[in-house]
């Protein structure tokens, strides 16, 4: 509305989904009632979910399996190129996506059930590959710690994606499974920049609160991989080294990249926000962008979205290599095991004799 705050707030706008069939427009109706201090608050609906895992057979990825604990993320992040899923929930990427979020408790006794299916095969499970687990939320509605107790309890394989500090909440069980090779952790920084992360990432942890939850997670024994991710072309890009410094000095053991993607209202919305927060830079960085999506703001292409492709893309992958070898990154990190799984048990199972 009119003259509504947005505290630490990603998107600058709540444009309407691509789905719906009219636009709204806020306007002001001269009433000038006050509604809540006229702050923009998170607010969250439950959802009773039917389903735990999600499969993919995308040629880019490295897993075929995932679970998504939460639909939004509060952290906020303008360049999350999972947005546009909020349009099938009939709401905006926009704002929307970091206030109007759902939770999906009960989702432990669905994984539960789906483990345990008779055609099950075991392979690592994917967390944190749409909106962060640890966003915090978390901190109030425990989905994620309720998806970790199932995975701990039958010695599933699983690899996590976060920014969220909260993550050390669960080092109870994120311990012992990485001492059993049943897991292991991927840390995003963006920037070092903690004034350019508040504006881009607005309620994600502080690049050096991130630094201190690899070092926390890697003192554990919990092996964690630094990404890079994404690296945006003519405004972060020349943060790469430094970042991978200081993620080694921190204990991780590996690292990855991936180039800024803009898919569908994405790239509207990372407009808008240069040119309220870096105008300076935004001709640049749009210019970088469709340098290394081949003359668009975005190539969907197998292949090419998480890298990009010409001479700037090159320049950066080049770049990351030098460096990952000079940091003894660059070794691979050993494969999950999948051999200690036991589906879960229910009440009437027959006890083992062993």
């Amino acid at each position: 509305m009119p003259g509504q705050r947005m505290r630490a707030r990603g998107a600058v706008g709540n444009k309407t989904g691509r789905y719906e069939a009219t636009a709204r427009t806020a306007v002001d109706d001269g009433w000038d009632i006050p509604y809540d201090d006229h702050l923009l608050r998170t607010e969250v609906r439950l959802e009773n979910p039917r389903s735990a895992l999600s499969y993919n057979c995308s040629p880019d990825l490295p897993f075929d399996r995932s679970v998504n604990p939460y639909r939004g993320c509060e952290h906020g992040c303008i360049y999350c190129f999972a947005r546009p899923s909020h349009a099938f929930l009939n709401l905006s990427p926009g704002l929307d996506f970091e206030t109007r979020l759902i939770a999906r408790p009960g989702i432990g006794v669905v994984l539960e059930a789906e483990l345990r299916a008779r055609g099950y095969s075991v392979a690592p499970v994917a967390l944190g590959t749409n909106t962060d687990p640890y966003q915090p939320i978390e901190a109030v509605h425990r989905v994620m710690r309720e998806v970790m107790e199932v995975l701990h309890a039958c010695h599933h394989p699983v690899a996590i994606t976060t920014k969220g500090s909260l993550i050390e909440r669960d080092l109870d069980i994120l311990a012992p499974m990485a001492a059993a090779g049943l897991l292991r952790v991927g840390i995003s920084v963006t920037t070092l920049d903690a004034g350019l992360a508040r504006r881009m990432e607005p309620r994600a942890p502080t690049p050096a609160r991130r630094l201190q939850t690899i070092a926390r997670l890697t003192g554990a024994g919990v092996p964690v991989r630094v990404m890079v991710a994404p690296v945006i072309p003519g405004l972060t890009d020349h943060e790469l080294e430094p970042i991978l410094q200081a993620a080694q000095d921190a204990g991780a053991a590996a690292a990855s990249w991936i180039m800024l993607r803009l898919p569908l209202e994405v790239s509207p919305l990372f407009q808008d926000w240069l040119a309220a927060h870096a105008p300076g830079r935004a001709g640049k960085v749009m210019t970088r962008v469709r340098e290394v999506h081949g003359g668009r703001d975005y190539d969907p292409a197998w292949g090419k979205r998480m890298r990009g492709e010409g001479i700037w893309a090159d320049l950066i992958g080049r770049r990351f290599e030098v460096a990952v070898k000079r940091l003894g990154m660059d070794a691979p990190m050993p494969p999950l095991r999948r051999e200690l799984f036991v589906p879960p048990s229910r009440a009437g199972d027959q006890l083992s004799l062993f």
